[in-house]
């Protein structure tokens, strides 16, 4: 639709150009990297800030999002698979452009786990890779030579990062089997030019402490400063994620008392001498900065909402991308001014978020509510985050906008597994797999009816993802709360799922359910939306991208298969591309035709 005044709000959101925070090198920090929708895309962008020249690194038909400057800014590596499927290598290509090529010769394709590029003098490049025959393999390639295996194991593992002389590695692993919590293993990288690699372990760090606490351990970042072996590490010793300071060396950790009542993340001023902290709590995030010498914060100013990045410059601004419910994101930076900014059509805004609490089984339920015009009861949309371990915020949301703009109410339940609550909440979900949820957005439900936002007779029940899942498996075990399912990209036969997935989603639902379907099948079954497909009365729209290595396309096809053999009321959409499209088009397709169906399906 060429006419942007006749277009509607809700498909200007989704063409509107948008840009993320953009990435500098470390030592260029004139050359950055971001990602950009601007050819109707999301691909990779170059960006000169001495000059201000902009240029497209990738252009694929499926999009490109993954990618990483080198420290001096001389490269791009950016991540190769097949139409979303994940499955791919590392290319490499110009900063100021030119032919894309192998960054890593020699290694076949795998899943990512985890890219560090050095900064030292060696051009040391540490890659992490995932496959069902090797498990987790990390590989160190050094002075453009063959990758060598310096870590492998059957669990998931992955590269945390390098330090800025390249000789030491600190790895995330979860070899104690829980892919829920890692533990750490920093390896010093030996050897000189022309010589064998010599491995070393110079410090491990686990907090699982046997299995007796369920408490993870995060990499962060080596410090900066060069011949500095401090690691930034988060932990959960208090309840909760928060940054220490952890001296490889001499093995000392300097639990930085930081009295945020929410999860703190945390990064490195480039100087050494602070942290950047970003603070999430109930559904919405802050920035302060943590002087390491005097103990001390300070607030960084940034309006309420939600911070989605951040990082602090040489000069020692920070730029952050911040959005809420009723406002586009923007790149912005702590001088006022707007960093980025895609040209084109601006994004309409949207309403603001309400926010409730609702009593639930296992303690307050946080949801967030967004009303359109006029006076209830209205049409509600419950729309259920992925993850499990993520949360909805006051962020900007062109889907929930689009229900809106279309006489909706939409809820979005933080149902027990979300973060953002503290360790015992994102930890309640073990052995009930998806149950526990559904109790908890089953309460919310029961709110929104008595309270008059929802028409009890027109409620949908939506999601992507581990959205889709907990869509599915709520119309089969809740038949009477939803008139109507909308799952995308859903799991729907957790068994089969299980069998085809990523090894690395393998392992963490081993973790949730405490064994494979062969060791505990009574908890996959009761977890599977396709036990209980019988019960399912309310008509179900699917949609799946045929190339999804997280939700794959048979074990939907399994459930589907169930649904036609009852003559049951579904529609069913397969897309070429993985778990979810980077393509706007098909984004715009994918909104319209939930409308659409669910225009026919509800009660008038």
């Amino acid at each position: 639709m060429s006419d942007t005044n006749a277009m509607p709000d809700w498909e200007k959101r989704f063409r509107a150009p948008r840009v993320s925070l953009p990435e500098w090198a470390e030592d260029a920090p004139d050359r950055a990297l971001f990602v950009s929708n601007a050819t109707g895309t999301y691909e990779l962008y170059a960006w000169d800030r001495a000059t201000g020249a902009q240029r497209q690194v990738t252009d694929r038909p499926n999009g490109t999002t993954d990618g990483v400057l080198t420290p001096d800014g001389e490269a791009v590596w950016w991540f190769s698979d097949t139409d979303g499927d994940e499955f791919g290598v590392w290319m490499r290509q110009p900063f100021g452009g030119g032919e894309d090529v192998p960054a890593v010769p020699g290694l076949e394709p795998s899943y990512p786990a985890g890219l560090a590029i050095g900064r030292d003098a060696r051009s040391t490049a540490v890659v992490g890779r995932s496959t069902d025959e090797d498990g987790s393999t990390i590989h160190l390639v050094r002075d453009g030579g063959a990758p060598a295996v310096v870590y492998r194991h059957r669990e998931s593992a992955g590269v945390g990062d390098l330090s800025r002389d390249g000789t030491l590695l600190a790895v995330e692993h979860t070899e104690h089997g829980d892919a829920m919590h890692s533990a750490l293993r920093v390896l010093r990288l030996g050897g000189g030019p022309g010589e064998p690699l010599a491995l070393e372990t110079v410090a491990e760090l686990d907090d699982t402490r046997g299995g007796e606490e369920e408490l993870g351990l995060a990499v962060m970042g080596f410090s900066p400063v060069e011949g500095d072996t401090r690691l930034l590490i988060g932990h959960q010793r208090r309840g909760r994620w928060e940054p220490m300071v952890w001296d490889v060396a001499d093995g000392s950790q300097t639990e930085l008392q930081i009295e945020l009542p929410g999860d703190v993340s945390a990064e490195w001023y480039p100087d050494g001498s602070g942290l950047l902290i970003a603070h999430s709590f109930e559904a919405r995030s802050e920035l302060w900065r943590y002087d390491l010498a005097a103990g001390t914060l300070a607030r960084v100013d940034t309006p309420a909402g939600t911070v989605s990045g951040a990082t602090a410059r040489p000069d020692g601004t920070v730029e952050y991308l911040w959005s809420s419910a009723a406002v586009p994101p923007q790149v912005r930076s702590t001088t006022g001014e707007v960093v980025l900014d895609a040209p084109g059509m601006k994004a309409p805004g949207s309403v603001p978020v309400e926010d409730v609490w609702v009593d639930g089984p296992g303690g307050r339920v946080h949801a967030l509510v967004q009303r359109p015009e006029g006076e209830g009861p209205f049409p509600t949309v419950f729309e259920i985050h992925g993850g499990p371990t993520w949360h909805d915020s006051d962020a900007f949301a062109a889907g929930p906008a689009a229900w809106v703009d279309h006489g909706y109410a939409v809820v979005r339940v933080n149902y027990r597994g979300s973060t953002g609550y503290g360790r015992e909440w994102t930890d309640a979900l073990k052995h009930r797999v998806g149950l526990i949820e559904l109790e908890d957005i089953g309460a919310v439900r029961a709110w929104a009816v008595s309270s008059g936002l929802a028409d009890p007779r027109r409620i949908v029940l939506s999601g992507g993802s581990w959205g889709g899942y907990l869509t599915l498996l709520g119309l089969g075990t809740q038949p009477d709360a939803w008139s109507l399912g909308l799952a995308a990209v859903p799991v729907a036969d957790y068994v089969t799922a299980y069998h085809d997935e990523m090894e690395g989603l393998k392992a963490m639902d081993r973790t949730l359910l405490g064994g494979t379907p062969e060791e505990v099948p009574e908890r996959f079954a009761a977890s599977s939306p396709l036990t209980y497909v019988e019960a399912v009365t309310a008509p179900v729209y699917i949609s799946a991208g045929v190339n999804d290595p997280r939700c794959p396309i048979r074990q939907v096809d399994n459930y589907v298969d169930r649904l036609v053999a009852r003559e049951h009321p579904h529609e069913v959409y397969r897309y070429d591309a993985g778990h979810g499209s980077l393509v706007v088009e098909e984004r715009i397709k994918q909104v319209r035709l939930e409308l659409d169906f669910a225009a026919r399906y509800l009660p008038a």
